[in-house]
């Protein structure tokens, strides 16, 4: 008997699979198919729609349930949450900046790159997990919407994660996670980040261009691969262009 294929026996993995199918529903959800309904179809039709199991639909919905997308309720169905679908920028989440920016209509680049191998001090160290004197790359940029100046960062990486004979070819002005994925095949799963309103210094106001009385929203994260290991920390400073939004959930 022939067997029939799935998408989860491919080498990506169920895991893998039932985060996609979890980002393809979001989109039917907000743009496609279900964006005029108030529920989604049971798990069976899902399932058959799709080409996968129904344990993949099954964790994928548990997925955007706890993204708060939707609502899981015995005898009613996946209730679909419009307001929180709604919702593009979301500091509760892992988001990627030019991502943001295209969804906004805009052509995001980044320019004033530089890259700077330097020691760690005991602070650093510290939050990357290394010795105090072991090698970090130190990694600036700006990125535009367009041509108008949006974000400013300043991200520290050990500096083994980058064969230096790759170094000089790696474009830092792409996302830094992508980077270290194709440079080291590190892949980053949890970012820990403390946000604040702050002034910033005066290059970094000069830099992005921002107004006398105008504040910067400061995201100052740690971000871990599997296992809690922490391979990168990050200042990233965002001017008004951003309106986030934050889900705050009672369990």
């Amino acid at each position: 008997m022939a067997r029939t294929h799935r998408a989860e026996d491919g080498p990506l993995g169920g895991a893998v699979i039932s985060q996609q199918i979890a980002a393809r529903l979001l989109d039917e959800i907000r743009d496609g198919a279900y964006s005029a309904e108030t529920k989604l179809p049971a798990e069976v039709e899902l399932a058959a729609n799709l080409g996968v199991s129904r344990t993949v639909i099954r964790d994928s919905l548990a997925e955007l349930e706890r993204e708060g997308y939707v609502e899981r309720v015995r005898g009613i169905g996946t209730v679909i949450n419009r307001q929180v679908a709604a919702l593009r920028r979301r500091l509760d989440q892992k988001f990627e900046y030019n991502a943001m920016i295209q969804a906004m209509g805009r052509t995001p680049h980044a320019d004033h790159i530089s890259v700077q191998r330097l020691d760690a001090d005991e602070a650093l160290a510290a939050r990357l997990a290394l010795e105090p004197g072991q090698p970090v790359l130190m990694i600036k940029k700006r990125v535009l919407a367009d041509r108008q100046p949006v974000i400013w960062s300043v991200d520290y990486l050990p500096a083994a994660l980058f064969p230096p004979a790759l170094l000089d070819r790696l474009d830092f002005g792409r996302p830094v996670f992508d980077v270290m994925e194709e440079a080291s095949g590190v892949s980053v799963v949890s970012t820990v980040a403390h946000v604040s309103a702050v002034l910033g210094d005066p290059a970094s106001r000069r830099i992005l261009a921002v107004q006398p009385h105008e504040a910067l929203l400061l995201l100052e994260e740690v971000s871990y691969t599997k296992l809690a290991k922490p391979v990168m920390y990050s200042l990233s400073y965002y001017t008004t262009f951003f309106d986030f939004a934050l889900l705050r959930k009672k369990f």
